[in-house]
């Protein structure tokens, strides 16, 4: 399935958009995307177009606490300076790459919150399905 779509914020806010670029191509109901926006898609046509609203349940999730950790200072590498709103990139015990937002800094900790962006926020988004493919 190939969708355009528009994600704005309950505020108005635009945080998302296929504009100017290719439709967003997956699997409708594959889990590729957040349930809200899967649950969105089914059942629409070639051409049709719908503002759906989803709620943080079918979104990205409330904010989790524990996804937020205070990081000793001494920890950082000498060559990054760690500012409130600065986006790094955390390695977990597997590998895995976790972006984190620096959210507070004094002189013992850096606050990092690994949060989804978008966690604890209702969503709205402009839909428009460009082509439905068969499934393979």
């Amino acid at each position: 399935m190939q969708v355009h779509y528009t994600g704005t914020l309950q505020t108005g806010e635009m945080f998302d958009s296929s504009e100017g670029r290719e439709p967003l191509e997956f699997t409708a109901g594959s889990g590729q995307v957040i349930p809200g926006f899967d649950n969105a898609v089914i059942g629409m046509k070639e051409g049709e177009k719908k503002t759906v609203n989803i709620p943080v349940a079918e979104a990205y999730g409330e904010k989790s606490d524990e996804m937020i950790m205070d990081f000793p200072r001494t920890n950082f590498p000498e060559d990054i300076t760690p500012e409130e709103g600065m986006e790094l990139h955390l390695n977990d015990d597997q590998g895995n790459v976790m972006p984190v937002i620096v959210t507070s800094v004094n002189d013992e900790f850096v606050t990092l919150d690994a949060n989804h962006p978008l966690a604890g926020q209702d969503l709205t988004f402009d839909l428009e399905v460009v082509k439905i493919s068969p499934a393979s």
